[in-house]
Formats: C-alpha cells, structure tokens, sequence
C-alpha cells in the first residue's frame, strides 16, 4: 500500500491551509472543509505533504500508510 494523505475529521475545523499549500491536490468544499483528490496527491513531493501536514493548525491532516 502507497502512502495516503487523509484528514481527521474529528479534528479538522476547515481552516483551508492545506488547500492552500497544495492547491493541485486539495480542494474546498463549499464550507471551507478539504477535499483530497488522490490520484493529484502523487504529483506532490513527500516533501510539500509533509511540510503541509506539521502546518495544518488543527492537527487534521495525515500523511502515511495508515
């Protein structure tokens, strides 16, 4: 299994930060919440995710194989 980028949406409060660090792989829905396209998430570097998922300020954003 690949690693996935996913939200926790017990924590995820739709500050958009993550949609705004990875534009090409996350989307808003019309509440402001993060839709992941993962078939774009392989186009990001482990890197960008990574710096995406310690920026997320509610903790929300996950990047890893489970």
């Amino acid at each position: 299994m690949s690693a996935q980028l996913r939200i926790d949406w017990t924590r995820c409060d739709g500050h958009g930060l993550c949609a705004a660090l990875l534009p090409r792989t996350i989307k808003q829905d019309e509440w402001g919440y993060p839709i992941i396209d993962q078939t774009r998430a392989g186009i990001e570097s482990a890197a960008a995710l990574k710096r995406a998922v310690g920026a997320c300020p509610a903790l929300a954003l996950r990047f890893g194989d489970h």
